[in-house]
């Protein structure tokens, strides 16, 4: 499916870059902002074993699918069609959106005072800002069922956004501990320079290489939407499919207005490429 990616022409890193832009998504959108994988599973470990394949995490499944029981309640939702949901689908919110991709970069400019913008005027409640790639990542696979968020570009190669160099007063957690740096695995010694090198290598290893089209299929591909993505646990509220909705044919402004509202405030699948 992938020549250039088989053959090593091209870094797994540069075509999911690719497909980002092929897809419609930009750096200069945040509604529409490069989405890339998470591709670990181990943030516990003194060392990382790129050998290991328990190690990383199961790019055939979207995130909401990263655990049994996680998986048996999101098909439970998209079956049961809860009163609360105005559509059938396994996930309300979505993994790539301008408050992620703002929360994830927030300890530089202008992503602070854009999260600023986006939350009314200041920051979230501590304890939710992004402050640990473990929790975070035990969050969005695990713990928390209104969180599927994926990552960003910047986790690959851009130690600056995991360092609060400006002092952003980001708040106190009800620990008491006071945010500042992100905290980072055990395997990144404490060093955000270590931590993207291990992860860029992560992205690259031949784990990743021979198991990465398994997500490009749930996010750009064929499994993106359809019968493909319900049997893959893979569908979204029908809002976040913008290119699949003529609005031009919605003559009601205000359902109008609710489904770009939607859209802008909670994500937009890419186009299908």
């Amino acid at each position: 499916c992938f020549p250039s990616l088989q053959k090593r022409e091209i870094s797994n890193f540069d075509y999911l870059m690719y497909l980002n832009t092929l897809a419609g998504r930009s750096y200069n959108d945040y509604m529409q902002y490069p989405v890339f994988p998470w591709v670990l599973a181990d943030y516990h470990s003194e060392t990382l074993n790129l050998t290991d394949p328990h190690a990383f995490r199961d790019l055939s499944k979207p995130m909401g699918a990263q655990t049994v029981e996680r998986k048996q309640k999101f098909i439970q939702r998209f079956n049961e069609v809860e009163k609360n949901l105005s559509a059938q689908c396994h996930y309300c919110t979505h993994y790539s959106s301008a408050i992620i991709v703002a929360s994830y970069l927030v300890r530089m400019e202008p992503f602070t005072q854009t999260f600023c913008s986006l939350q009314g005027g200041g920051f979230d409640v501590a304890d939710r800002m992004f402050h640990s790639v473990k929790s975070t990542w035990e969050s969005a696979s695990r713990d928390n069922m209104s969180d599927v968020r994926e990552l960003t570009p910047e986790f690959f190669y851009l130690p600056e956004f995991l360092t609060n160099a400006n002092h952003v007063e980001l708040g106190c957690m009800q620990d008491g501990t006071v945010l500042g740096d992100v905290q980072l695995p055990p395997w990144a010694d404490g060093d955000p320079h270590k931590f993207i090198f291990l992860h860029r290598q992560a992205l690259e290893s031949d784990y990743v290489s021979a198991h990465l089209h398994r997500w490009i299929d749930l996010i750009f591909g064929h499994k993106q939407h359809g019968s493909a993505a319900v049997e893959a646990v893979n569908t979204y509220h029908p809002y976040f499919y913008g290119d699949k909705m003529d609005l031009n044919n919605i003559k009601d402004p205000l359902i109008k207005g609710t489904i770009l509202g939607f859209i802008s405030n909670f994500g937009q699948i890419p186009k299908q490429v």
